[in-house]
């Protein structure tokens, strides 16, 4: 790969990046005026409430229910309702009444995802609000994604799922015959490996949904793929595994044979539903502690052969740009990383006192071991609680109480595995990977994250190693 001795960004990604801090900067301006919100930069007051503005039309909510004004434009997910000063005084909505059957959200949760605002939607991806996440599990509508030509629909009568290549009895299967296999379920992070790749060089997205939102955790559940594989019997030799999605970019990546057989696995339910669309309905491969490219959606095709298939995703994308201006192809582990999302980027701590820092780590290697946090910059750590389930190749709630002397700090968080591998700072990254390139590196930035709290209580995103 020839070297880039550019360290601006290209015309797109400048546009791309000045896009999305605009949209970053969208979402704070609301936040900011939200007395509900870490982010709100006014003075706590326990008596303002979050703004709601009626409308003073009337509209019918359905057969059965009361005519009731309607209000501005509920959030995603949500219904506008009224809200009486004291709800013990009126009647509730009725069961099943305006949600069609199918829940919703409270009106006063606000989180969505953000697009990254590539020049296409189909070709884009869109970040988790780690920011407001409450233990380790991600709402399948938050949960990030990343495509390359869309989201397809597939009609899962019609599905199918074949299996070739050096194996004794090619197969193939449709979703009954792939859902009568003993099932598993699994929770497990996905992350994408771009996950961060604006923050390589210099800090540049302010919150903590900019600059970690490209990982989520969810629950999976499905078919070990070595039961498929053990169906069709694997030939002597068979070392590698092609993976094919059903898309419009139709998505190939080869996975080793070892890894298929361990632990990845067949999913077609999250968080206790059938997959959803954007995930890859009615299939999805899931490879544990892998970069989340490999885990196909739309799953259709499994070749297996005695060598990697050297597709467009692993020759020119998703490789990982070195100091001499060649490429490491084959990265496939997240390595250990972790984030603190209270405090994070541009929330405002109102006055000393007591905090209690919370984040997420994770590892593809396995079980997070332990997090330390550094609340002067590095200078001295200490360990922080972690919250149950701990589980492999998962996130991990962490906890740690903190005295705020009003002066200022620099938070950051690092995570240690089961395999004794430290978190690394994002200086010692760059001294392995260099600074070619338009962005430095794009994959595999999983360099401690630090924020800068002020006097004023103001936290920002910086870099300090």
């Amino acid at each position: 790969m020839k070297k880039n001795p550019s360290s601006t960004l290209p015309p797109g990604s400048t546009g791309q990046h000045e896009a999305l801090q605009a949209k970053e900067e969208i979402f704070l301006a609301q936040e900011r005026q939200n007395p509900e919100s870490p982010y709100y930069q006014g003075n706590v007051d326990p008596a303002k409430q979050r703004r709601r503005f009626l409308l003073g039309s009337v509209a019918a909510l359905g057969a059965g229910a009361l005519a009731r004004p309607a209000f501005a434009e509920a959030p995603p997910g949500a219904i506008e309702r009224e809200v009486f000063p004291d709800p013990t005084k009126h009647q509730g909505v009725g069961v099943g009444v305006d949600d069609g059957g199918y829940g919703r959200r409270s009106q006063f949760e606000t989180e969505v995802r953000w697009r990254y605002p590539t020049k296409t939607t189909e070709s884009s991806w869109s970040m988790t609000p780690l920011a407001s996440s409450m233990g380790i599990i991600t709402p399948s509508g938050l949960h990030y994604e990343r495509h390359h030509g869309g989201i397809t629909t597939i009609d899962p009568a019609k599905h199918v799922l074949y299996v070739h290549g050096m194996v004794k009895e090619p197969k193939k299967y449709h979703m009954e015959a792939i859902r009568r296999f003993p099932m598993m379920s699994r929770i497990c992070f996905l992350e994408c490996s771009g996950n961060g790749l604006t923050e390589w060089i210099k800090p540049t997205l302010k919150s903590v949904q900019g600059t970690h939102g490209l990982t989520s955790t969810s629950e999976w559940t499905g078919v070990p793929l070595s039961t498929i594989l053990d169906e069709s019997v694997l030939k002597s030799g068979a070392k590698w595994l092609l993976a094919e999605g059903g898309d419009a970019a139709v998505m190939t990546r080869s996975i080793p044979i070892e890894k298929a057989m361990a632990d990845c696995f067949l999913a077609y339910g999250q968080n206790g539903e059938a997959i959803r669309p954007e995930q890859g309905y009615p299939l999805r491969l899931v490879v544990p502690g892998y970069e989340g490219n490999m885990c196909i959606k739309w799953l259709r095709r499994l070749e297996v052969s005695d060598m990697p298939f050297m597709t467009r995703e692993e020759t020119s994308k998703y490789t990982d740009l070195l100091p001499d201006g060649t490429a490491l192809q084959f990265s496939f582990t997240m390595e250990a990383k972790s984030v603190i999302t209270y405090p994070s980027g541009e929330m405002l701590l109102q006055k000393p006192g007591f905090y209690e820092i919370t984040g997420l780590a994770w590892s593809g290697h396995g079980l997070v071991k332990k997090v330390e946090v550094s609340v002067d910059g590095g200078k001295n750590w200490r360990e922080a609680k972690l919250h149950g389930p701990i589980l492999p190749m998962c996130h991990t709630r962490f906890t740690i109480p903190w005295e705020w002397d009003g002066k200022e700090a620099i938070l950051q968080s690092r995570c240690i595995d089961e395999t004794g591998y430290v978190q690394p700072t994002i200086g010692e990254l760059i001294e392995k990977r260099g600074t070619n390139g338009p962005l430095a590196s794009v994959y595999h930035l999983n360099g401690i994250q630090s924020w800068k709290v002020a006097s004023t209580g103001e936290v920002t995103n910086v870099h300090h190693y």
